[in-house]
């Protein structure tokens, strides 16, 4: 069985949507809803890491708990944030952000489904539960995303 690929793939995944989610927070911080509401995102990521590293012990993996935090530039992205403002430029860089976060949370969004259809096929009772559970937020993570692309787009491209 190749569960434990499936699982590790989704761990990486999902650290590197969680990561991205924080980042892109720091970076737009004059977008308030997308400052505040990537964070909350981040945190079901990092949740579901956890998830995913806890039910990888059944298939000898061992796999990190953590998601490491915004990094030694999370200040200066901050910086340059409050002061950018809302002027035109950031609006092209919070849309090229939202661009690779909604492509990020379609891939985990996939490895979910392979995860959920590999625990049927095994029988894994627990991972199709585990899949069961967290894959809708991340859809609802992949919603966001294209929903604030449709708010945001109209007025940043053509200003």
């Amino acid at each position: 069985m190749k569960l434990g690929l499936v699982l590790r793939e989704l761990h990486r995944a999902e650290t590197t949507l969680a990561s991205d989610l924080l980042k892109t927070s720091d970076r737009h911080r004059a977008e308030h809803e997308v400052h505040h509401v990537a964070r909350d995102l981040a945190a079901w990521s990092a949740a579901h890491v956890r998830a995913v590293a806890h039910a990888g012990r059944a298939y000898e993996l061992n796999l990190g708990e953590d998601v490491p935090g915004p990094g030694p530039l999370a200040p200066l992205r901050t910086a340059l944030s409050e002061l950018s403002g809302r002027r035109p430029e950031p609006g092209i860089l919070v849309l090229a952000d939202l661009r690779r976060l909604h492509r990020r949370a379609a891939g985990v969004s996939l490895d979910w489904e392979l995860l959920a259809q590999a625990a049927q096929a095994a029988k894994d009772s627990d991972l199709l539960e585990l899949a069961t559970r967290c894959h809708p937020q991340t859809l609802r993570q992949l919603k966001w995303t294209n929903a604030m692309l449709k708010v945001l787009s109209p007025q940043i491209l053509t200003s």
